[in-house]
Protein backbone atom coordinates (compact mmCIF):
# COMPACT_ATOMS: atom_id res chain seq x y z
CA UNK A 1 0.00 0.00 0.00
CA UNK A 2 1.43 3.23 -0.92
CA UNK A 3 2.24 5.89 1.92
CA UNK A 4 0.66 9.67 1.00
CA UNK A 5 3.27 12.44 1.63
CA UNK A 6 0.88 13.22 4.29
CA UNK A 7 0.91 10.18 6.07
CA UNK A 8 4.83 9.79 5.99
CA UNK A 9 4.91 13.42 7.45
CA UNK A 10 3.19 12.04 10.68
CA UNK A 11 5.02 8.90 10.76
CA UNK A 12 8.28 10.95 10.39
CA UNK A 13 6.52 12.93 13.59
CA UNK A 14 5.85 10.03 15.61
CA UNK A 15 8.81 8.03 15.54
CA UNK A 16 10.75 11.79 16.43
CA UNK A 17 8.66 12.78 19.34
CA UNK A 18 9.10 8.89 20.88
CA UNK A 19 12.67 8.88 20.12
CA UNK A 20 12.93 12.18 22.25
CA UNK A 21 10.71 10.55 25.45
CA UNK A 22 13.00 7.44 25.35
CA UNK A 23 16.11 10.12 25.21
CA UNK A 24 14.40 12.27 28.16
CA UNK A 25 13.67 8.86 29.48
CA UNK A 26 17.24 7.68 29.93
CA UNK A 27 18.43 10.72 31.23
CA UNK A 28 16.57 10.10 34.65
CA UNK A 29 19.43 7.44 35.23
CA UNK A 30 22.31 8.04 32.30
CA UNK A 31 23.83 11.18 33.03
CA UNK A 32 25.81 12.53 28.87
CA UNK A 33 26.32 9.94 27.09
CA UNK A 34 23.64 11.56 24.51
CA UNK A 35 26.02 10.73 21.23
CA UNK A 36 26.26 6.97 22.36
CA UNK A 37 22.71 6.83 23.50
CA UNK A 38 21.34 8.30 19.51
CA UNK A 39 23.74 5.61 17.85
CA UNK A 40 21.56 2.79 19.95
CA UNK A 41 18.99 4.07 18.94
CA UNK A 42 19.38 4.31 15.46
CA UNK A 43 21.21 0.98 15.28
CA UNK A 44 17.38 -0.77 17.23
CA UNK A 45 15.58 1.22 14.36
CA UNK A 46 17.78 0.56 11.18
CA UNK A 47 17.99 -3.12 12.91
CA UNK A 48 21.80 -3.34 13.86
CA UNK A 49 24.34 -4.10 16.26
CA UNK A 50 26.33 -2.64 18.18
CA UNK A 51 30.12 -2.93 19.54
CA UNK A 52 30.93 -0.67 22.38
CA UNK A 53 34.19 -0.03 23.30
CA UNK A 54 35.05 1.68 26.66
CA UNK A 55 37.10 1.20 30.04
CA UNK A 56 35.43 -0.27 32.92
CA UNK A 57 33.13 1.97 34.98
CA UNK A 58 31.33 4.20 32.16
CA UNK A 59 27.75 2.42 32.50
CA UNK A 60 28.03 0.81 29.36
CA UNK A 61 25.80 -2.29 30.94
CA UNK A 62 23.82 0.38 33.14
CA UNK A 63 22.79 1.94 29.63
CA UNK A 64 21.94 -1.31 27.89
CA UNK A 65 20.03 -2.53 30.90
CA UNK A 66 17.59 0.93 31.01
CA UNK A 67 16.95 0.85 27.23
CA UNK A 68 15.57 -2.55 27.44
CA UNK A 69 13.55 -1.30 30.43
CA UNK A 70 11.91 1.50 28.51
CA UNK A 71 11.70 -0.15 25.46
CA UNK A 72 9.67 -3.02 27.16
CA UNK A 73 11.80 -5.49 25.56
CA UNK A 74 13.24 -8.77 26.80
CA UNK A 75 16.96 -8.15 28.09
CA UNK A 76 19.70 -11.08 28.47
CA UNK A 77 23.58 -10.78 29.80
CA UNK A 78 26.20 -13.01 28.63
CA UNK A 79 29.33 -12.71 30.67
CA UNK A 80 31.92 -13.88 27.90
CA UNK A 81 34.61 -16.02 29.74
CA UNK A 82 37.71 -18.25 28.03
CA UNK A 83 36.00 -21.15 29.39
CA UNK A 84 32.14 -20.44 27.69
CA UNK A 85 30.82 -23.16 25.35
CA UNK A 86 28.57 -22.25 22.15
CA UNK A 87 25.55 -24.22 23.83
CA UNK A 88 25.86 -21.54 27.02
CA UNK A 89 24.97 -18.98 24.40
CA UNK A 90 22.75 -20.85 22.01
CA UNK A 91 20.77 -23.68 24.35
CA UNK A 92 21.38 -27.10 24.18
CA UNK A 93 19.35 -30.42 24.14
CA UNK A 94 18.27 -31.95 27.28
CA UNK A 95 17.47 -36.10 27.37
CA UNK A 96 14.14 -36.43 29.25
CA UNK A 97 12.10 -39.42 30.08
CA UNK A 98 8.06 -40.02 29.81
CA UNK A 99 7.11 -41.37 33.22
CA UNK A 100 4.22 -42.72 31.41
CA UNK A 101 5.59 -44.28 28.56
CA UNK A 102 9.02 -44.56 29.83
CA UNK A 103 9.99 -43.36 26.18
CA UNK A 104 12.91 -41.07 26.16
CA UNK A 105 12.88 -37.56 23.79
CA UNK A 106 14.96 -34.81 23.15
CA UNK A 107 13.86 -31.13 24.54
CA UNK A 108 15.58 -27.95 23.54
CA UNK A 109 16.24 -25.32 26.00
CA UNK A 110 16.55 -22.14 24.77
CA UNK A 111 19.96 -20.26 25.63
CA UNK A 112 20.70 -16.30 26.68
CA UNK A 113 20.90 -15.33 22.78
CA UNK A 114 16.64 -15.98 22.89
CA UNK A 115 15.93 -12.39 23.81
CA UNK A 116 15.11 -9.09 22.07
CA UNK A 117 18.36 -7.22 23.35
CA UNK A 118 21.47 -9.19 24.13
CA UNK A 119 24.57 -7.81 26.09
CA UNK A 120 27.96 -10.12 24.83
CA UNK A 121 29.85 -8.34 27.58
CA UNK A 122 33.79 -8.30 26.82
CA UNK A 123 32.88 -10.40 23.56
CA UNK A 124 36.55 -10.79 23.13
CA UNK A 125 37.08 -12.82 26.04
CA UNK A 126 36.11 -16.17 24.63
CA UNK A 127 37.64 -18.26 21.74
CA UNK A 128 36.17 -17.70 18.66
CA UNK A 129 34.07 -20.85 18.55
CA UNK A 130 32.45 -19.00 21.20
CA UNK A 131 32.65 -15.60 19.31
CA UNK A 132 30.90 -17.75 16.13
CA UNK A 133 27.88 -18.91 17.66
CA UNK A 134 26.65 -15.48 18.59
CA UNK A 135 27.60 -13.87 15.62
CA UNK A 136 25.87 -16.23 13.82
CA UNK A 137 22.62 -15.74 15.47
CA UNK A 138 23.20 -12.07 14.91
CA UNK A 139 23.38 -12.77 11.37
CA UNK A 140 20.74 -15.73 10.55
CA UNK A 141 17.98 -14.49 13.38
CA UNK A 142 17.79 -18.08 13.96
CA UNK A 143 20.05 -21.02 16.38
CA UNK A 144 20.57 -24.26 14.66
CA UNK A 145 20.73 -27.47 17.08
CA UNK A 146 20.89 -30.96 15.41
CA UNK A 147 19.69 -29.82 12.07
CA UNK A 148 16.14 -28.39 13.66
CA UNK A 149 16.47 -24.39 13.23
CA UNK A 150 14.66 -22.05 15.86
CA UNK A 151 13.74 -18.61 15.37
CA UNK A 152 14.68 -15.61 17.24
CA UNK A 153 12.41 -13.40 18.04
CA UNK A 154 12.49 -9.17 16.04
CA UNK A 155 13.57 -7.19 17.24
CA UNK A 156 16.94 -8.80 17.97
CA UNK A 157 19.28 -6.30 19.01
CA UNK A 158 22.78 -7.18 20.03
CA UNK A 159 25.44 -4.92 22.01
CA UNK A 160 28.57 -6.49 22.87
CA UNK A 161 31.55 -4.71 24.60
CA UNK A 162 35.19 -4.61 24.53
CA UNK A 163 37.79 -3.18 27.43
CA UNK A 164 40.70 -2.04 25.26
CA UNK A 165 42.90 -1.79 28.26
CA UNK A 166 43.34 -5.27 29.14
CA UNK A 167 44.61 -7.29 26.05
CA UNK A 168 46.03 -10.56 27.90
CA UNK A 169 44.57 -13.93 27.07
CA UNK A 170 41.93 -12.15 25.02
CA UNK A 171 40.12 -13.15 21.52
CA UNK A 172 39.81 -10.11 19.41
CA UNK A 173 37.55 -10.49 16.92
CA UNK A 174 38.45 -11.09 13.09
CA UNK A 175 37.76 -8.57 10.38
CA UNK A 176 34.99 -10.56 8.71
CA UNK A 177 33.13 -11.19 12.04
CA UNK A 178 33.37 -7.43 13.30
CA UNK A 179 31.58 -6.60 9.84
CA UNK A 180 28.40 -8.46 11.36
CA UNK A 181 28.29 -5.10 14.06
CA UNK A 182 26.67 -1.68 12.47
CA UNK A 183 28.40 0.68 14.77
CA UNK A 184 31.65 0.49 16.60
CA UNK A 185 30.97 3.02 19.61
CA UNK A 186 34.29 4.27 21.78
CA UNK A 187 32.68 5.61 25.25
CA UNK A 188 34.70 8.41 26.45
CA UNK A 189 35.47 9.82 29.96
CA UNK A 190 32.49 11.82 31.35
CA UNK A 191 33.11 15.81 31.90
CA UNK A 192 33.75 17.04 35.51
CA UNK A 193 30.31 18.31 35.36
CA UNK A 194 29.31 15.21 34.28
CA UNK A 195 31.35 13.32 36.56
CA UNK A 196 30.27 15.18 39.50
CA UNK A 197 26.51 14.46 38.88
CA UNK A 198 27.06 10.85 38.33
CA UNK A 199 28.88 10.84 41.95
CA UNK A 200 25.81 12.64 43.23
CA UNK A 201 23.05 10.17 41.88
CA UNK A 202 24.86 7.05 42.69
CA UNK A 203 25.82 7.42 46.56
CA UNK A 204 22.41 8.09 47.98
CA UNK A 205 19.43 5.46 48.26
CA UNK A 206 17.11 7.01 45.64
CA UNK A 207 17.34 4.66 42.25
CA UNK A 208 14.43 5.85 39.31
CA UNK A 209 12.38 2.99 38.01
CA UNK A 210 11.67 3.85 34.39
CA UNK A 211 8.44 3.32 32.93
CA UNK A 212 8.32 1.65 29.56
CA UNK A 213 7.96 3.94 26.59
CA UNK A 214 7.84 1.82 23.27
CA UNK A 215 6.02 -1.59 22.27
CA UNK A 216 7.67 -4.14 20.52
CA UNK A 217 4.81 -3.71 18.18
CA UNK A 218 5.55 -0.23 17.95
CA UNK A 219 9.65 -0.63 17.41
CA UNK A 220 8.59 -3.55 14.30
CA UNK A 221 6.90 -0.85 12.91
CA UNK A 222 9.17 2.01 13.45
CA UNK A 223 11.77 -0.10 11.98
CA UNK A 224 9.52 -1.14 8.81
CA UNK A 225 8.80 3.01 7.89
CA UNK A 226 12.80 3.44 8.30
CA UNK A 227 13.19 0.93 5.39
CA UNK A 228 11.10 2.65 3.68
CA UNK A 229 12.00 6.24 3.89
CA UNK A 230 13.46 7.00 0.41
CA UNK A 231 17.27 8.05 -0.10
CA UNK A 232 18.53 10.39 -3.18
CA UNK A 233 20.69 8.97 -5.58
CA UNK A 234 23.39 11.95 -5.42
CA UNK A 235 23.08 10.48 -0.92
CA UNK A 236 23.84 7.08 -1.97
CA UNK A 237 26.50 7.67 -4.05
CA UNK A 238 27.86 9.64 -1.23
CA UNK A 239 27.90 7.10 1.09
CA UNK A 240 29.41 4.50 -1.80
CA UNK A 241 32.06 7.05 -2.77
CA UNK A 242 33.25 7.52 1.35
CA UNK A 243 33.51 3.91 1.35
CA UNK A 244 35.31 2.83 -2.08
CA UNK A 245 37.54 5.68 -0.13
CA UNK A 246 38.93 3.34 1.71
CA UNK A 247 39.61 0.73 -0.67
CA UNK A 248 43.33 1.21 -2.18
CA UNK A 249 42.74 -0.03 -5.98
CA UNK A 250 39.54 2.61 -6.04
CA UNK A 251 39.53 5.72 -8.18
CA UNK A 252 38.43 7.50 -5.45
CA UNK A 253 41.32 7.09 -2.85
CA UNK A 254 44.65 8.54 -3.25
CA UNK A 255 48.05 7.96 -2.11
CA UNK A 256 47.80 9.05 1.73
CA UNK A 257 44.67 6.67 1.85
CA UNK A 258 47.03 4.14 0.55
CA UNK A 259 49.99 5.08 2.63
CA UNK A 260 47.10 5.21 6.06
CA UNK A 261 44.75 2.25 4.85
CA UNK A 262 46.23 -1.43 4.75
CA UNK A 263 42.40 -2.51 4.03
CA UNK A 264 38.85 -1.21 3.49
CA UNK A 265 35.78 -1.54 3.95
CA UNK A 266 33.14 -3.62 2.07
CA UNK A 267 29.61 -2.71 0.42
CA UNK A 268 27.87 -3.57 3.49
CA UNK A 269 29.27 -0.54 5.23
CA UNK A 270 27.89 1.31 2.54
CA UNK A 271 24.41 -0.12 3.07
CA UNK A 272 24.73 0.31 7.11
CA UNK A 273 25.54 3.94 6.34
CA UNK A 274 22.57 4.42 4.59
CA UNK A 275 20.38 2.81 6.87
CA UNK A 276 21.45 4.79 9.86
CA UNK A 277 21.85 7.95 7.95
CA UNK A 278 17.62 7.16 7.24
CA UNK A 279 17.17 7.18 11.33
CA UNK A 280 19.22 9.81 11.50
CA UNK A 281 16.96 12.30 9.16
CA UNK A 282 14.01 10.86 11.12
CA UNK A 283 15.55 11.83 14.37
CA UNK A 284 15.71 15.26 13.40
CA UNK A 285 12.52 15.09 12.22
CA UNK A 286 13.59 15.24 8.16
CA UNK A 287 11.66 13.08 5.62
CA UNK A 288 14.58 12.46 3.63
CA UNK A 289 18.41 11.57 4.77
CA UNK A 290 21.36 13.57 2.97
CA UNK A 291 24.94 14.02 3.47
CA UNK A 292 24.80 15.68 6.96
CA UNK A 293 23.33 12.53 7.67
CA UNK A 294 26.05 10.53 6.17
CA UNK A 295 28.74 12.36 7.53
CA UNK A 296 27.08 11.70 11.68
CA UNK A 297 27.50 8.12 11.26
CA UNK A 298 30.00 7.52 8.89
CA UNK A 299 32.85 7.16 11.18
CA UNK A 300 30.67 4.91 13.56
CA UNK A 301 30.26 2.47 10.93
CA UNK A 302 33.73 2.66 9.29
CA UNK A 303 36.01 2.83 12.47
CA UNK A 304 36.09 -1.01 12.36
CA UNK A 305 35.89 -1.60 8.74
CA UNK A 306 39.64 -0.14 8.38
CA UNK A 307 42.72 -1.55 9.02
CA UNK A 308 45.82 0.84 9.00
CA UNK A 309 49.17 0.20 8.06
CA UNK A 310 51.94 0.17 10.03
CA UNK A 311 52.83 3.71 8.95
CA UNK A 312 49.75 5.45 10.13
CA UNK A 313 50.10 3.72 13.37
CA UNK A 314 53.51 4.54 13.41
CA UNK A 315 52.05 8.74 12.59
CA UNK A 316 49.19 8.16 14.98
CA UNK A 317 46.89 8.41 12.07
CA UNK A 318 43.34 7.72 13.87
CA UNK A 319 40.51 6.53 11.67
CA UNK A 320 38.57 10.15 12.78
CA UNK A 321 41.82 11.64 10.72
CA UNK A 322 41.10 9.29 8.10
CA UNK A 323 37.61 10.30 7.45
CA UNK A 324 38.57 13.95 7.69
CA UNK A 325 40.96 13.54 5.02
CA UNK A 326 38.29 12.32 2.64
CA UNK A 327 35.88 14.17 3.64
CA UNK A 328 38.03 17.00 2.09
CA UNK A 329 38.94 15.58 -0.64
CA UNK A 330 35.12 15.58 -1.62
CA UNK A 331 34.93 18.80 -0.72
CA UNK A 332 37.70 20.42 -2.43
Amino acid sequence: MTTTPEEATGQIETIHTRLQEIRQELARVIVGQEAIINKLLIALLARGHCLLVGVPGLAKTLIIKSLGEILGLSFSRIQFTPDLMPADITGSEVLEEDRSTGGKTFRFIKGPVFANIVLADEINRTPPKTQSALLEAMQEYNVTISGTSYDIESPFFVLATQNPIEQEGTYPLPEAQLDRFMFSLWLDYPSFEEEVEIVERTTTGHLPSLTPILSRQEILSFQEIIRNVAVTRPTMEYAVRLTAATRGDSPESDETLRKWIRWGAGPRAAQNMILAAKVHAVMHNRLVPGREDIDAVAEAVLRHRIVTTFAADAEGIRIGDILEHIHKKFRD
